[in-house]
């Protein structure tokens, strides 16, 4: 968003009316922050009143009118049933109250009359809270249930493609993988859907997992190549070096499944020296090298990472090179690594800290043997 979107001039009309603020999530500085409004994913974008109540809430990336529109709801007044409920569920949502939000969007919906403009929003931020309730049955059913109503719009293709990913994660052949299948793929092919280059890649990778999830091969062989074409048009015709690397880490993941993990390495060594302070392009580096069997290569595209990257993004860094000492055979060098993960993440301030990270890092130490 910040390549595409708020470069935007029709953003300007609404400089008066907010005090923009970008956070910074990993650094120290913010843990306070972090602490009252927990951030579940990049971007989320949050609307404050002046006593720091959360007004206005959505998860996920917005094209520019979407991004107007949730602006202008934010300046409104809630005066329906529906609205006070969604700035109630909203709020809950930003607490991490996930489960007691879901019943508050819940209730919006239900409450909402025929024209409400707030209707897809609501639909798109309760998958979401139920996706991170781990409640993929209710979260899929609700899906297919509301894409109808919401079908031809911006939010059906959030609502398809969070529904198809919540179906995938059942337990077994679900029909309503079929069916959300189907709608995600009704949304891709629609010409007067707008979405952005990084949205339509995450369709792409909701139908790879949907055909994956399917047992076909092929089919997923078929769109992994189609999705490295796109990503690689998209990317050369950026117009600046900030909107091509904003699809690095989609063309990584592409090369990675397609088993080609060199073709991302002239990509990310410009966006190296384009961006020589940012971690991202040698920590890719080091994945696509891992790939490649080059372990040494890997190992020191990683060193370069570590040096630039802090906070809970650390940890990811911390953790990749274990995994590259692992394949390199070198045992005792991942343990060590896996230990200065823990060590490092005790040490962040609340907020930033994360016990079920640390758990899941102290398991893992104990499995290397």
């Amino acid at each position: 968003m910040r390549a595409y979107v708020y470069t935007d001039k029709s953003l300007d009309r609404y400089a008066g009316r907010f005090v923009w603020l970008s956070v910074n999530t990993e650094a120290a500085a913010n843990a306070a922050f972090l602490k009252q409004y927990p951030i579940p994913a990049l971007p989320t974008l949050l609307v404050l009143d002046p006593q720091g109540k959360v007004t206005t809430r959505y998860v996920g990336g917005a094209t520019v009118p979407q991004l107007r529109k949730f602006l202008d709801d934010a300046s409104s007044k809630a005066v329906s049933a529906s609205d006070k409920l969604l700035l109630e569920a909203d709020r809950l949502a930003a607490q991490g109250k996930h489960a007691e939000a879901v019943k508050s969007y819940e209730n919006a919906l239900a409450k909402a009359d025929k024209g409400w403009r707030k209707y897809g929003r609501t639909a798109e931020s309760m998958l979401f809270s139920m996706s991170m309730t781990d409640d993929n049955e209710r979260c899929a059913t609700r899906a297919a249930e509301l894409y109808p109503r919401l079908k031809g719009t911006v939010s059906a293709a959030s609502v398809a493609a969070t529904g198809l990913s919540c179906a995938t994660s059942i337990e077994g052949k679900s029909p309503l993988a079929d069916t959300l299948e189907k709608y995600t793929r009704e949304v891709f092919d629609d010409p007067k859907i707008v979405l952005s280059g990084d949205d339509r890649s995450g369709l792409y990778m909701a139908l790879i997992d949907a055909r994956e999830f399917a047992k076909d091969d092929a089919g997923a062989l078929a769109l992994k190549q189609q999705w490295s074409a796109f990503l690689e048009r998209v990317a050369a015709e950026a117009k600046t070096p900030e909107q091509r690397a904003v699809y690095d880490s989609h063309r990584l993941s592409a090369y990675l499944d397609l088993g080609t993990p060199e073709k991302a390495i002239p990509m990310l060594e410009q966006s190296q020296r384009d961006f020589p302070t940012d971690y991202n392009p040698p920590a890719r580096l080091a994945l696509a090298y891992r790939a490649m069997k080059e372990y040494d290569k890997a190992l020191a595209a990683n060193e370069r990472a570590l040096v630039k990257v802090y906070g809970p993004r650390k940890l990811v860094v911390l953790s990749s090179r274990a995994d590259i000492f692992m394949d390199k055979g070198d045992k005792e060098a991942a343990r060590a690594t896996i230990a200065m993960a823990i060590e490092y993440a005790k040490s962040l301030p609340e907020g930033q800290r994360s016990e079920r990270r640390i758990a899941s890092l102290q398991k893992r130490l104990e499995s290397i043997q």
